[in-house]
């Protein structure tokens, strides 16, 4: 009649985690989380994610921000590195050392950064000459 429940271990992907430091809100030091993350306040240090990193207006990071993803609304000053896809939008403001894997910026975004693009040299080779193309 009655039935034995079953212990089931908890399966929660911790890549589908939103960690959140909300607005008027400041940090300072490192974080490393291996879910999303979103960012109204202000952080000083370096935030080190697996996944991405979502910058709302009022957002700033001054330091280094380590991702999969990011999409950008607010304020960077510092190293930022995306190992995938960097979104800019209208809002953006980001100045420092920038790698990533590609890049979309909406008009009115200020980027003035060092920047890198990962794999963007590919080594053509015509004969016995090799070229190299950015």
């Amino acid at each position: 009649m009655f039935s034995e429940k079953k212990n089931t271990k908890n399966t929660t992907n911790t890549m589908n985690e939103r960690n959140i430091i909300g607005a008027n809100t400041t940090f300072k030091g490192d974080i490393i989380s291996e879910g999303d993350f979103r960012i109204d306040g202000k952080i000083e240090g370096t935030i080190k994610t697996k996944a991405r990193i979502i910058l709302g207006k009022q957002g700033v990071i001054k330091g280094d921000a380590i991702c999969h993803n990011a999409d950008i609304e607010g304020t960077i000053i510092g190293t930022l590195k995306v190992d995938d896809m960097l979104t800019l939008k209208s809002s953006a403001k980001v100045q420092g050392e920038v790698v990533m894997g590609k890049l979309a910026v909406e008009p009115g975004a200020e980027f003035n950064v060092t920047c890198s693009m990962k794999g963007s040299v590919k080594e053509l080779k015509h004969g016995k000459k090799s070229e190299k193309t950015a």
